[in-house]
């Protein structure tokens, strides 16, 4: 088992971008003392915001424009918080994320509990700058930082019989208000469950992400670990996970839960598949402009070299 309780943080150090203040206190959490101690003193209250130290860039990343931080962090959907795409970055503002833990359980030889900042520290962090699509038919292109899921496996060590990965995030309407009794009108069952083929979730691009544009994730973009699969439409991306399943059955997911003949399991982005109230042939790059521009979707996200082997065979159409 590795648990253990970190030490709470304020939430102005950890939600906001603009209040990142104590640099020192950030690197040695990560065992980083060498690189606080060539700081110097700490910065005064308003200096810029904290930072990983720099990351290595990723071989997988695209080198299209990045959408600026204010679109990333104040344009979301993160319906536990709200249905209003703005309203995330309100009501997640002194959102907790620490202590937090990420049980992993099911079919594996090495089940555990980890708390976030032992699992963040087991793995080597890299920024990848991949693109984002949503459903709704807009897209962002995001500097996330993260590891792949495909190491956390590895070390559990799955048995014969786990096929699927589930995802639960986190219920908690008292930190949560969007996961309120009447508060969401579309009938959404919480917790927030998603999940992947063993092999999707194996697959490189695959990326458990803690942060983006070099700080940790901030709590309206799903704050402190979610999921990062570039090559599906965003909603399978699940926020703020605690608990990893390994499953022998494909696990029923929040969206093919509620609405099957709109939201399919797999969610590969497919131009040629339209949602029953609107086409997917194209997307609105948000772009930091007034009037974004509107762009043609590409299969999988532009990452078919990478993954279509992966649905080799399969109707498209069906298992959408």
């Amino acid at each position: 088992m590795l648990i253990k309780k970190a030490a709470d943080i304020k939430a102005s150090e950890i939600t906001d971008a603009g209040v990142y203040r104590h640099r020192r206190r950030f690197l040695k959490r990560w065992g980083l003392a060498a690189a606080a101690a060539a700081l110097g003193p700490p910065p005064a209250a308003g200096a810029a915001g904290d930072r990983f130290p720099a990351l290595p860039k990723s071989r997988f990343s695209t080198t299209e424009t990045l959408t600026p931080y204010e679109d990333v962090t104040g344009y979301n959907n993160f319906y536990e918080f709200g249905t209003d795409k703005r309203a995330p970055a309100k009501l997640a503002r002194d959102f907790q994320t620490r202590p937090w833990t990420v049980t992993v359980e099911g079919e594996i030889e090495k089940p555990a509990v980890y708390d976030i900042d032992d699992l963040i520290k087991l793995n080597a962090l890299e920024e990848r700058i991949y693109r984002l699509r949503c459903v709704e038919a807009w897209s962002m292109v995001i500097p996330w930082a993260g590891f792949p899921l495909a190491e956390v496996i590895k070390r559990l060590q799955p048995t014969s019989r786990a096929r699927y990965v589930q995802f639960v995030g986190l219920h908690d309407p008292e930190r949560m208000p969007g996961q309120r009794p009447g508060v969401f009108g579309s009938g959404l069952e919480w917790p927030y469950v998603e999940g992947l083929r063993l092999d999707e979730a194996m697959h490189p691009l695959t990326l458990l992400a803690v942060g983006l544009y070099g700080e940790l994730m901030p709590g309206q973009n799903g704050a402190p670990v979610r999921l990062v699969v570039p090559w599906k439409y965003g909603f399978k991306s699940i926020k703020s996970i605690v608990r990893i399943r390994f499953v022998e059955h494909e696990p029923a997911t929040t969206w093919n839960r509620m609405a099957p003949g709109e939201y399919g399991f797999y969610a590969n982005v497919n131009p040629q598949v339209s949602h029953p109230r609107w086409s997917q042939k194209r997307e609105r790059r948000l772009d930091g402009s007034l009037f974004p521009s509107r762009i043609p979707t590409q299969p999988f996200n532009g990452y078919a070299g990478q993954v279509a082997h992966l649905y080799r065979g399969m109707d498209l159409r069906r298992f959408y």
